[in-house]
């Protein structure tokens, strides 16, 4: 029985960890596009790379893996000289992956509510919903988060079971608001300005924005988890987005 694409992304992440080259051929290295701006394409294989970080004893935990259609995206911790959670994202052909995303945050927390950047449920539900809640998420980013409609808050959100993992917020909507509201007093607040990528699994989404953290050309990694067609739980990574001179591929960030 094969592998289903998730599981292989598990196998991949994993090798990091411990070095074993064989889940490298779940790579197609001779089509992969690295979207990592700080990642050269193609100047060492993926055994040789994991093989060398395996040497400093980093630790690798996948805590969530989804999988929509050619996609699967993951949810990481990355112990290596320092303590990181990631999202990394996939794109299948022909059961290989040729294409990758991630962004990458420092760890912190845990938040005022007692969550971490990555506690909370870990299987996808409702699966028959994937698509409803890929639309309604799409729907919260795009008039909520880009456009800055913050009265439909509630309509996206239950503030009764809401649970938020950022490192600096609350459970309480209100602490959201006022984040959300500080982009029009100050161009150093969180401002999103264009969403990428949409990518769902049951009752799990993830989307991939772009825009401004503190004044700074950052992605935005938004985990949401969806209950009766509402976001019941929140994960997140910000990352700066390297400026262009300092690229070491050619494929850009998103």
């Amino acid at each position: 029985m094969s592998l289903a694409n998730k599981d292989k992304i598990r196998a991949l992440l994993k090798s990091i960890e411990t070095g074993d080259p064989g889940p490298v051929a779940f790579v197609n290295e001779a089509r992969y596009i690295q979207h990592n701006p700080q990642t050269h394409e193609g100047s060492e294989g993926l055994a040789a790379l994991f093989k060398r970080l395996s040497t400093t004893n980093p630790r690798v935990n996948i805590v969530r893996a989804f999988e929509d259609g050619d996609f699967v995206f993951a949810h990481t911790e990355y112990d290596f000289s320092r303590s990181n959670i990631g999202f990394e994202v996939f794109r299948f052909e022909d059961g290989r992956a040729v294409e990758h995303w991630d962004n990458i945050q420092l760890r912190l927390g845990p938040n005022p509510a007692g969550h971490s950047m990555v506690d909370g449920p870990t299987e996808a539900v409702d699966l028959d919903r994937t698509e409803a809640n890929r639309e309604r998420v799409r729907d919260f980013v795009e008039v909520v988060l880009v456009g800055g409609d913050l009265d439909r808050l509630a309509d996206f959100i239950n503030q009764q079971t809401f649970a938020e993992h950022n490192p600096r917020m609350t459970d309480d909507l209100s602490v959201l608001r006022s984040a959300l509201e500080a982009r029009h007093r100050d161009d150093r607040a969180i401002d999103y300005q264009r969403v990428h990528r949409v990518l769902a699994e049951g009752s799990f989404v993830l989307s991939v924005s772009e825009g401004y953290s503190g004044g700074v050309h950052s992605a935005f990694y938004d985990l949401f988890r969806l209950a009766g067609g509402r976001i019941v739980e929140h994960w997140d990574t910000t990352e700066k987005v390297a400026p262009r001179s300092e690229w070491k591929n050619d494929n850009g960030k998103f």
